[in-house]
């Protein structure tokens, strides 16, 4: 099958398991920047550091849009990593979707450079918060992604 054939067969699925843990990542980085101040959600929604974007100000609404679309994009491409290489146990898929966004969120992290509003990059209680989150997101991405391959067994 071809990704753009399992795509379209699966494409509920991505969306809903893509929308459904960015939200709740969006919401725990609000709820950590509203509570300590170290500005988390503010660094989830920055785009600063793409060319197009930085010359632009968005609402929250449309920024907090930008990271859905990227989560569904990533559930994506994780969808078809685990097909093309058949990983479907619960705890393979859960560790690897948070191993790939731990490894996403370290390789991110640096971004912050770029804009006077997101955390200094030496501001290592941001990242201590920026890696827990990036943590939750992907156990709650691998879950949603094994339930979803599991009930199509």
């Amino acid at each position: 099958m071809s990704i753009i054939e399992f795509i379209k067969r699966n494409w509920l699925a991505i969306a809903i398991s893509g929308i459904i843990p960015g939200l709740v990542f969006a919401l725990l980085f609000k709820t950590i920047e509203t509570v300590t101040g170290a500005k988390v959600y503010t660094l989830l929604l920055n785009v600063d550091y793409i060319p197009f974007f930085k010359n632009y100000t968005y609402p929250e609404s449309i920024e907090v849009l930008f990271h859905l679309i990227i989560s569904v994009i990533l559930t994506a491409c994780l969808f078809l990593l685990f097909e093309k290489l058949r990983v479907t146990s619960r705890k393979s898929i859960i560790k690897y979707a948070i191993f790939i966004n731990l490894a996403i969120g370290l390789f991110i992290y640096p971004t912050t450079r770029f804009s006077e509003r997101t955390p200094e990059i030496t501001d290592f209680t941001s990242l201590f918060y920026w890696l827990i989150g990036h943590f939750v997101y992907g156990y709650l991405l691998g879950l949603f992604i094994y339930k979803t391959k599991s009930s199509k067994r």
